[in-house]
């Protein structure tokens, strides 16, 4: 899967950096460098947006339609 998020990034006050998504609630990372702190956000968006799909698939009914929407 391929998209776009929003990553706001703010000094921390113990040193480095931490960032959030609006998009995606719950999603952070932390890091010394702004590229560390990135990835590290990347990495918790992708984990949420996998969970968040595995838990929503294990209650659908086997006839179910799954496609997929382009956006943008």
């Amino acid at each position: 899967m391929r998209a776009e998020f929003t990553a706001i990034i703010e000094t921390a006050p113990e040193g480095g950096y931490w960032a959030i998504c609006p998009e995606v609630p719950g999603a952070n990372g932390q890091g010394e460098m702004i590229e560390e702190t990135k990835e590290r956000l990347r990495q918790a968006i992708e984990l949420i947006l996998e969970d968040r799909r595995a838990d929503i698939l294990r209650g659908l009914p086997e006839d179910a339609i799954q496609d997929k929407v382009l956006i943008g």
